[in-house]
């Protein structure tokens, strides 16, 4: 696989509301993950294809106004022309196959997303993004993870439950377009010593079956 995990990042933006829109096209409002980037409670990350660039949609004038203007335009040089995608030119950015997020609220990271591209499902994008995300949990000293599913999905029902993942309640009619129940899904505890034991072992066969090394560090904004 030619396929990484990192933050996500502004010129990130268009291709995760393109994925936002093909995974969840009934969702109003829609999320506005420029405001996402700013929020302290959210961390996201994306897996970006390594083989494949696409033009940077984004407005390529930096930001201005105000008296930190200097600051500003100078930080938005450096992170277009030096990290706008190993090497790229600043109009170019890694190919986004997914994303997913959390809001980290005390002791609790609430997964709030997770897509993938309908092109490179059935991949193990999903499992490498739910990985990623209880390690950004971990990093941000959450105890517990917690998310809401359809009780339609049974897939991704089956990957949360594989990851220590349990039902702890249910909501009615919380999905707006057709009413349907969400499940309520936590783990135990992610720091006691069954659930690391294993998650552990869960990441090191993901490794084998897929060719990754999940012993790197996901590089964190």
């Amino acid at each position: 696989m030619l396929y990484y995990v990192r933050p996500m990042r502004r010129e990130d933006v268009t291709q995760v509301d393109e994925i936002d829109h093909e995974s969840f096209s009934t969702q109003w409002p829609p999320t506005n993950y420029y405001r996402e980037l700013q929020n302290k409670l959210a961390r996201y990350v994306v897996v970006g294809d390594e083989s494949r660039t696409v033009k940077d949609h984004e407005a390529k004038t930096p930001p201005v106004g105000g008296i930190s203007e200097l600051a500003s335009r100078v930080g938005w040089l450096f992170r277009h022309r030096r990290f706008s995608g190993r090497g790229l030119s600043p109009r170019e950015t890694q190919y986004i196959i997914g994303f997913a997020g959390i809001w980290a609220l005390g002791d609790e990271a609430h997964l709030t997303n997770i897509a993938v591209r309908n092109s490179h499902r059935r991949q193990g994008i999903g499992e490498r993004l739910l990985i990623s995300i209880i390690e950004l949990a971990a990093e941000s000293n959450a105890n517990i993870v917690t998310l809401e599913v359809r009780v339609s999905n049974i897939p991704a029902q089956k990957l949360y439950y594989k990851y220590g993942f349990n039902q702890v309640g249910l909501r009615h009619g919380y999905y707006t377009d057709n009413r349907e129940d969400g499940l309520v899904m936590s783990t135990e505890s992610i720091t006691s010593a069954s659930f690391l034991a294993c998650f552990q072992s869960l990441k090191r066969a993901y490794a084998v079956r897929y060719g990754i090394n999940r012993e790197e560090s996901i590089p964190m904004r």
